[in-house]
């Protein structure tokens, strides 16, 4: 299991800046929308993830899309000590 740690502080990012995560590309037989979700969570502050999470919805993304071993974002999120405010982000956005 990776070593949580802790997101770079920093200026809030723009509409623009967010969405353009969503253009990322994920290897060949990767899952898009994982990757792009899982990027988002590593190197988003929790403001800005919780932003973006609507964009990401928007573009028709599956928020329940799956790694390569069959886990959620989600599921992965539990593990982490600090993953608290992602998962509330993710389960807020989805009760809505």
């Amino acid at each position: 299991m990776k070593k949580d740690k802790q997101k770079v502080i920093g200026e809030e990012l723009s509409d623009e800046r967010l969405k353009a995560l969503l253009t990322l590309q994920p290897a060949v037989g990767s899952s898009r929308d994982y990757h792009i979700l899982s990027r988002a969570y590593r190197y988003l502050r929790a403001d800005d993830f919780a932003r973006f999470i609507p964009f990401y919805l928007e573009a028709g993304l599956n928020l329940d899309a799956r790694d390569s071993e069959g886990k959620t974002l989600a599921e992965t999120i539990t593990q982490h000590h600090h993953g608290e405010p992602y998962l509330k982000a993710l389960t807020d956005t989805a009760r809505h």
